[in-house]
């Protein structure tokens, strides 16, 4: 009981300087001064203060444990599904023709990097720049997302 009451007055003295009022008034020499002390020889406005936002990160931390089980239920199940419907043989080629693709992505993206350092006008620029986006892109949900 004694502790709790000790909380009470600790946090009824932070919540009262948190309610006191924040004032701003400009000086002879044009300096813009903030204070938690109204001045009394000077004009002043009051700042209001607006309530800050609170975020529960209990509940994202949550969220962000279910997508992640979810996410590893669901790539487990890909692999034994994966694994069953196709032979060995098979699996090999599909995978070489993955590796082509992705090798075709790496090459690419590397073509338009070096153009992009040769120097550009600003449409080629801005041409180059979208087609490396779109390559980035690809290649991260065909191979690395994968």
């Amino acid at each position: 009981m004694p502790g709790s009451l000790a909380a009470f007055l600790v946090a009824s003295l932070f919540a009262s300087s948190v309610s006191a009022g924040v004032y701003t008034w400009t000086d002879a020499d044009g300096v813009v001064h903030f204070s938690d002390k109204q001045p009394l020889s000077r004009d002043h406005n009051t700042v209001t203060l607006t309530e800050p936002s609170v975020v529960p990160m209990s509940e994202n931390i949550e969220q962000g444990r279910r997508v992640t089980t979810i996410n590893q239920q669901v790539s487990r199940s890909l692999e034994r599904s994966g694994s069953d419907r196709r032979s060995t043989g098979t699996r090999k080629k599909a995978d070489a023709r993955h590796q082509k693709t992705c090798d075709g992505y790496r090459k690419r993206l590397a073509r338009i990097q070096q153009q992009l350092r040769a120097g550009y006008s600003n449409d080629r620029g801005n041409r180059l720049r979208r087609q490396r986006r779109e390559m980035s892109q690809a290649l991260s949900r065909e191979c690395l997302l994968r």
